[in-house]
C-alpha cells in the first residue's frame, strides 16, 4: 500500500467513522421518542474505498399500516366505552340506585304498605314522597343524558378542528418530504414528523394511505373518502346549540361526503370521530327513548277512569305531564300507536312522546300541603267524577289496582330496542340489562382492541425503533474502527517521517 492510499484509507475510516457517531448519537437521543424512526450509515465498497452511499431510515410498511389502523379502532372503542361509563354512571354506583327499575320496585314497596293501610296518612305522603323521587330522576336521568349528547356534540366540533389543522399541518411536511426526496436531501425528519401525523390522524378518523413518485403520500378514509391528495380536503360540521329529545344532530362532511357514525357496542368506528357520533345520534337517544316510555308507562298505570259503574275518559292521574311549551297535560298518551302495514304492531315511533321523561312530574293534586295523598287512594284527582272510593279511608283496592297495573301487559315502541317487555316493570329491568350488555360487550372489545395496538406498537417499535444496547454497541465498534484509523495515521506519519530524514 502506497502512503497515499494508507491516507485515503485513513480520510475514508475518519469521515466514515464521524457520520456513523452522528446517526448513533441521534438514535440515542430520540430513543424515547415514539414518532423516531431508527437510521444507520451502512458502509459500502465504492471505487475510492468503503464509503458511506445513504443514511438508511429503516421502515416497515405493513407493520406501519397495522399501527396506523389499529390505532383508529382502538381511539374508537375507547371513545364509545367512555361515553359508555358515563351514561351509567347516570343511574348511580354499583348497584344502580338511581335506574328507573330500582325507583320503581321502592315505590311499589311504599305503595303495598299504603293498600294494607289505607288509613294512614304518614304512609301516603312517604308513597308521594317516593313518585315524586322516580319522577324527579327521570327528569335527571333525561336531562343529563342530552347533556351527554352536547358534550359528545362538541366533541366533534374539536375532533373536525383538530383533524383540519393537521391536514393542514401534514401538507406542510408532506410537501418537505417531497421536495427533500427530489433534490436528495435527507428526508428523514419530515418523514418522521409526517408518519407521527398520521398517527394522530387516525386516533380521529380512520386512515389509509398511499405513496407515490417523490414520497408524496395520499390519505383515504377507512370508507375510502379522500382527505389529502396534494391539498388537504376540507371537513365540516355545524355544531348544534342545545339539545333535547327531538333534537337531531348534524353530520360531519369530508370533500363534502358524509362520515358515518359508528355502530355496535364492538363498534365499527374507527377513530373517535364516528364513536361520538355514535354517542350522540344513537346510543344517547336510543336510552332517552326508553326512558320516555317508562315515563309513559307511569302515566298509563295511574290514569283515572272513574268508578267500574260509570267509566269516564281516561285522564292523567298520580303522574301527569307538561307539553313542549310547560302546560300541564290531562290526556293519557297514546298506548295503541298507528299501524300502516297491517302487521298488528305499532309503526316505530308511534307510541314515543319525545322528551316525555324529561316532563313528567307527581301531580300538585296530592302532594301535601296544598294536596293530599287521599284522592291517590280514593280517586277524585280529576273530580268528583273520578271518585271511586265513598266509603272511607279504609279501602286499598285503587291503590292494589295501580300496583298491579305495573306487571299488566303494555305495548311499547319498537324504538327502544327493549319492545319485547311485557310490562312496565320489565321494561325498567330490560333497560338496565340493555345499558349493562353494551357497556360489558364495549369494554371486552375495548380490551382485545387495546391489546392489539398494544401488540402492534410493540412489533413496530422493536422493527423501527432505537435500541439502547444495539447503539452502544455500535459505538463501540466505532470507536475501535475510529482507533485503527489513527494507529494507520501515525504510522503514516512514522514513514513520512522517516523518509524525511533519509532526505535530509
Amino acid at each position: 500500500m502506497s502512503l497515499s492510499s494508507a491516507l485515503s484509507t485513513a480520510q475514508s475510516i475518519f469521515t466514515n467513522s464521524g457520520t456513523q457517531s452522528a446517526v448513533v448519537s441521534k438514535n440515542i437521543a430520540n430513543a424515547q421518542n415514539p414518532d423516531y424512526v431508527r437510521r444507520s450509515a451502512p458502509v459500502i465498497t465504492g471505487g475510492n474505498g468503503a464509503i458511506i452511499d445513504d443514511i438508511v431510515r429503516s421502515s416497515n410498511s405493513p407493520l406501519l399500516r397495522q399501527t396506523i389502523e389499529s390505532t383508529g379502532i382502538a381511539s374508537g372503542q375507547r371513545t364509545l366505552l367512555d361515553g359508555l361509563t358515563e351514561i351509567k354512571n347516570l343511574m348511580g354506583g354499583n348497584d344502580n340506585e338511581f335506574s328507573p327499575a330500582k325507583l320503581i320496585a321502592a315505590f311499589r314497596n311504599d305503595m303495598e304498605t299504603f293498600a294494607s293501610k289505607a288509613n294512614d296518612t304518614g304512609i301516603g305522603i312517604a308513597v308521594i314522597s317516593s313518585a315524586q323521587d322516580l319522577a324527579s330522576t327521570l327528569n335527571t336521568t333525561a336531562d343529563k343524558l342530552q347533556q351527554i349528547r352536547k358534550d359528545a356534540d362538541d366533541q366533534i366540533k374539536q375532533n373536525v378542528n383538530d383533524l383540519n389543522a393537521l391536514l393542514s399541518k401534514f401538507e406542510q411536511v408532506n410537501n418537505q418530504v417531497k421536495n427533500a426526496t427530489a433534490s436528495g436531501a435527507d428526508p428523514n425528519d419530515a418523514l418522521d414528523e409526517r408518519e407521527g401525523l398520521v398517527k394522530k390522524i387516525s386516533e380521529i378518523v380512520g386512515v389509509t394511505s398511499y405513496t407515490r413518485g417523490d414520497n408524496d403520500m395520499v390519505l383515504y378514509t377507512s370508507d375510502g373518502v379522500t382527505l389529502f391528495e396534494t391539498v388537504p380536503r376540507k371537513v365540516t360540521f355545524q355544531p348544534t346549540a342545545a339539545f333535547d329529545a327531538s333534537t337531531t344532530g348534524n353530520g360531519v362532511y369530508i370533500d363534502g361526503v358524509p362520515l358515518k357514525a359508528g355502530d355496535a357496542a364492538n363498534t365499527t368506528a374507527k377513530g373517535s370521530l364516528q364513536a361520538y357520533m355514535q354517542l350522540r345520534d344513537k346510543v344517547a337517544p336510543t336510552f332517552q327513548k326508553q326512558l320516555d316510555e317508562i315515563a309513559r308507562g307511569l302515566i298509563t298505570a295511574f290514569a283515572e277512569t272513574g268508578p267500574a259503574s260509570s267509566p269516564q275518559t281516561p285522564r292523567t292521574g298520580l303522574f301527569t305531564y307538561k307539553d313542549a311549551s310547560g302546560v300541564q297535560q290531562t290526556a293519557v298518551p297514546s298506548q295503541t300507536g298507528t299501524d300502516t302495514n297491517a302487521d298488528g304492531k305499532p309503526d316505530p315511533g308511534s307510541l314515543l312522546v319525545p322528551g316525555l321523561a324529561s316532563r313528567i312530574f307527581v301531580n300538585p293534586v296530592v302532594v301535601p300541603p296544598a294536596g293530599t295523598p287521599d284522592k291517590l287512594r280514593d280517586g277524585g284527582i280529576n273530580g268528583a267524577a273520578y271518585v271511586v272510593n265513598t266509603g272511607g279511608s279504609s279501602y286499598g283496592e285503587l291503590l292494589d289496582k295501580y300496583n298491579e297495573n305495573l306487571e299488566s301487559p303494555m305495548v311499547f315502541d319498537s324504538l327502544t330496542e327493549i319492545a319485547d317487555a311485557p310490562d312496565l316493570v320489565s321494561l325498567a329491568s330490560d333497560s338496565m340489562g340493555w345499558l349493562e350488555q353494551l357497556r360489558s360487550t364495549a369494554t371486552s372489545a375495548d380490551e382485545v382492541k387495546t391489546a392489539l395496538l398494544t401488540r402492534t406498537l410493540e412489533a413496530y417499535s422493536s422493527t423501527t425503533g432505537v435500541s439502547l444496547d444495539e447503539e452502544l454497541s455500535l459505538l463501540l465498534d466505532i470507536e475501535q474502527s475510529y482507533k485503527a484509523g489513527a494507529k494507520l495515521m501515525s504510522t503514516v506519519d512514522d514513514m513520512m517521517k522517516a523518509l524525511l530524514e533519509i532526505a535530509s
